[in-house]
């Protein structure tokens, strides 16, 4: 009984639709999983980017510093240095609040700090040291500002994973697509193939009749029978090819094994024709490849502008104002504290490198260079898989349409051919050629479909772009999903 309901369930039939396999595809593919995380690695990446434009608070805690040890110290009353013992504890900390100044590429600070100090042995004494505030400000004069590059790149950056990964589905779907159409001929020349051998035993029963009243020569029979042979071999075949091609997709999809899949064919979707130019401008304005070597031109700027910078002088600037005191006791670390002040200003000047100042800016230069020229090269090779996808795209449609018309001519023509062999109104040759025929009508048909939808799905990944409903797919594409 148990093995009766497993093979029932390992039997049980899936019907599945194109878009469903798509669907289950984009749900399972590793492809498309390794997008996700790369995704939100730069999803976290880009957080990390807004949160150091935030203000940041710190806590810098010490409790506990211990020190004995042996010291050098004057002795005035016998005027000579000798060694002395010394024990101290000591404790600090504080707090530091900055904030990144992105339009100089300096930062802004505020800190409060607490020290105390207890001498420990034969003199003992105990002092507090506060600063209650301190505000100041730091930064690089001449210096490479950061910040702004880092504004301008990464929030590209974050774009590029978004379009990466819609465009990784839209492959994925070209994978799907020629995966389901190759289970979808083996489906439907296994079933023809079913159809061929009932009718060629049907026919050969006929055959035989006719042949006892004369109506058809042995030779004819003869034809007859070596056709029940060679379908009931191509029906084997058949069944072979469909459990291959139905195992390679089942196995993309990652069903169980051995399932049993009907597929169901497609219709062309709503048909819209795009015109080549907005085609264009879309692929060149979703493009993740093209914006990756738009990235890379910022990238080579960005080095060239450090090396420029770092290959002169540079003048550091830091400020500050805030209060201080000191006291034996921590209530008195805070009385009428004094003015801290602080202005430093140092300079860094390259002096004799021997050329790597000259070498590190011609490599940033040729760097540019390449960048850019690989830009270019990126942008024609869009314009050209753009142009010759559209263009199949469009003949493609009318294919499918002769196609189809050829398809039900051809069925229409062998069941009519077959009817009039009946009756004796048509030989044996005209059932075959009919036959072969429709076989190679459908094959026809279902190739046409196919390259329909992989042109289908072709434009959608190089445009990022759906034209069917005029909405961009990185919008339609709920990325919240993932970092929920």
């Amino acid at each position: 009984m148990l093995a009766t309901c497993m093979q029932a369930a390992a039997q049980t039939q899936h019907t599945i639709t194109l878009d469903e396999a798509i669907a289950l595809a984009n749900d399972s593919s590793l492809t498309v999983l390794r997008e996700q995380n790369n995704y939100l690695y730069s999803y976290w990446q880009y957080r990390t980017f807004k949160a150091e434009r935030l203000p940041s608070v710190s806590m810098r805690l010490t409790p506990v510093t211990y020190n004995r040890f042996v010291t050098k110290r004057y002795d005035s009353e016998q005027d000579l240095d000798i060694y002395r013992q010394q024990q101290n504890y000591a404790a600090d900390g504080g707090l530091h609040l900055s904030q990144n100044f992105d339009a100089l590429g300096g930062a802004f600070y505020m800190d409060t700090e607490l020290q105390y100090m207890r001498n420990l042995g034969d003199n003992p004494y105990t002092q507090f040291s506060s600063i209650p505030v301190r505000i100041g400000y730091s930064q690089s004069l001449l210096g490479f500002n950061a910040f702004k590059w880092d504004k301008k790149i990464e929030p590209q950056r974050f774009e590029k994973s978004r379009r990466q990964l819609v465009y990784a589905m839209q492959g994925v779907a070209e994978e799907v697509v020629q995966l389901f159409f190759a289970a979808a001929l083996a489906q439907a020349n296994y079933e023809l193939a079913q159809e061929s051998k009932a009718s060629a035993d049907s026919l050969y029963v006929i055959g035989q009749r006719r042949f006892k009243i004369a109506s058809i020569t042995k030779a004819d029979l003869l034809i007859l029978q070596l056709d029940v042979l060679n379908s009931g071999n191509s029906l084997e075949y058949a069944r072979i090819n469909r459990k291959r091609a139905m195992s390679a997709l089942a196995k993309y999809l990652n069903m169980e094994s051995g399932a049993d899949i009907k597929v169901v064919l497609p219709e062309m979707p709503a048909y819209r024709k795009v015109d080549l130019q907005e085609a264009l401008q879309r692929a060149k304005a979703n493009s993740p490849a093209l914006l990756a070597k738009r990235i890379a031109i910022l990238e080579s700027q960005r080095e060239l502008k450090r090396t420029k910078v770092e290959n002169s002088f540079n003048v550091q600037l830091n400020a500050s104002v805030g209060f201080n005191q000191y006291a034996e006791t921590f209530s008195g670390a805070f009385r009428r504290p004094l003015e801290q002040e602080l202005v430093s200003v140092s300079l860094t000047i390259p002096l004799v490198d021997w050329g790597l100042r000259r070498g590190r800016l011609n490599k940033a230069k040729n760097n540019l260079d390449i960048a850019t020229i690989d830009a270019r090269q990126e942008e024609q090779s869009i314009e050209d898989d753009v142009t010759l996808a559209l263009g199949n795209f469009d003949i493609q449609k009318s294919l499918v349409e002769s196609s189809l018309q050829a398809y039900d001519i051809a069925n229409i023509t062998s069941s009519q051919i077959r009817a009039r062999f009946i009756i004796g109104k048509a030989n044996v040759n005209d059932v075959l050629l009919a036959h072969n025929r429709q076989q190679e009508a459908q094959t026809n048909y279902i190739s046409a479909l196919q390259l329909f939808w992989e042109y289908y799905y072709k434009i959608r990944k190089l445009t990022l772009y759906d034209f069917e409903h005029n909405l961009p797919l990185v919008d339609s594409y709920d990325f919240n999903l993932l970092t929920r």
